[in-house]
């Protein structure tokens, strides 16, 4: 009966995916653009030039993307790729470090390998682009749109069609709460506290991003980051989730969900907010055709991120993670259609992005 559920399972996820594809991916957009903002696990290769650690434009990254490695930290597609996919875009999402010979028009990935909310995350790594520069990076592209359609107005009444997906704040834990002998934050803040601090700076530039024309929001909750094989092998709990790191995380992700219902509430009108509960974490894993949930697929350094031109497992589709943070495309694939089409609503909230962006839509399943 097990395995007949795991079959049935895959077979249903493979059969929407295939679905998806054919009707959107070849046709119309179902909106003009998106704009893509957060850290590696959207990261697209506006790391590739920084100085820091936090890069992954080397093999064994990208081993399964049709360019090789690009600055995605994962084996081939993130799941922001499948997702702009399923939107109907025939073209990923360029980086804004990389937008030569690109249509900005149709939308530019700002996201940054250990970026964070708060300004120092991840700076112990090396240099990286805050939530904040993102924002400010926006505003030069914001600007560019502008003298493309005629002026300001023009650009905001076009911005205000487009998708802005955003998924960050897993570094703000991994990367600077929970590494106490870097970072005095955890021992400045409760768990609470610092996950109120976080909500409070993400709103205001929400807000900002608002008043840049942005009415339809994706925000992502931070995941189980205790579930990582990094999180595992650091504290050594031998297969185990370390729960203290989820639980963080769990309270961070309530109160986004919270701050969208507030948004909501806020701009009923002309303005729609929309929360996923995306984590690798979360996965019944077994169900869904996965052999190693809590292992790397490739051989790893001591920070977790893939050791150069090293040789990664060939059964990379029933592997949860690619490297010590970060999934395999295979799961990639099942959180992007979830959030888009959401069998389960607790996994979307109020809705799932098919139903955010409907209102436009141009293919139906």
């Amino acid at each position: 009966m097990v395995a007949k559920t795991k079959t049935w399972l895959v077979l249903s996820l493979l059969l929407l995916a295939a679905n998806c594809m054919q009707h959107c991916v070849y046709g119309d957009t179902q909106l003009p653009c998106l704009f893509i903002f957060g850290d590696s696990l959207s990261d697209n290769g506006n790391n590739n030039n920084l100085p820091t650690a936090a890069k992954s434009n080397y093999n064994p990254y990208g081993i399964d993307f049709p360019k090789g490695p690009t600055g995605r930290f994962t084996n081939g597609r993130t799941s922001i790729d499948i997702i702009g996919q399923l939107l109907g875009f025939q073209n990923f999402i360029p980086p804004f470090a990389n937008l030569r010979g690109s249509d900005i028009l149709k939308g530019v990935n700002y996201a940054s390998g250990a970026a964070g909310i708060r300004i120092e995350t991840g700076t112990h790594l090396g240099a990286d682009i805050s939530l904040g520069s993102q924002l400010a990076n926006h505003g030069v592209i914001l600007s560019k749109i502008a003298n493309k359609l005629g002026g300001f107005d023009k650009a905001v009444k076009y911005l205000n069609k487009c998708l802005y997906y955003v998924n960050i704040g897993s570094n703000d834990y991994i990367n600077n709460y929970f590494r106490p002998q870097i970072y005095p934050t955890s021992r400045i803040y409760a768990p609470d506290q610092y996950a109120k601090i976080l909500i409070d700076q993400l709103s205001l530039y929400l807000q900002t991003l608002h008043d840049f024309g942005a009415r339809k929001y994706v925000l992502v909750g931070v995941g189980a980051i205790g579930c990582t094989p990094n999180a595992m092998s650091t504290h050594g709990t031998n297969g185990s989730c370390v729960q203290e790191m989820n639980a963080a995380a769990s309270i961070y992700s309530n109160k986004l969900k919270s701050l969208v219902d507030q948004f909501n509430n806020k701009f009923p009108a002309d303005s729609k907010s929309i929360f996923i509960d995306s984590t690798a974490g979360s996965l019944d894993s077994s169900s869904l055709g996965f052999t190693v949930s809590n292992a790397p697929c490739c051989p790893t350094r001591e920070d977790g991120h893939c050791a150069p031109d090293q040789m990664p497992c060939k059964n990379r589709n029933e592997y949860v993670f690619w490297d010590g943070f970060h999934t395999t495309e295979a799961t990639n694939l099942i959180v992007a259609l979830t959030s888009y089409n959401a069998s389960n609503q607790a996994f979307t909230h109020p809705m799932d992005i098919k139903h955010l962006v409907q209102s436009n839509f141009v293919c139906s399943f």
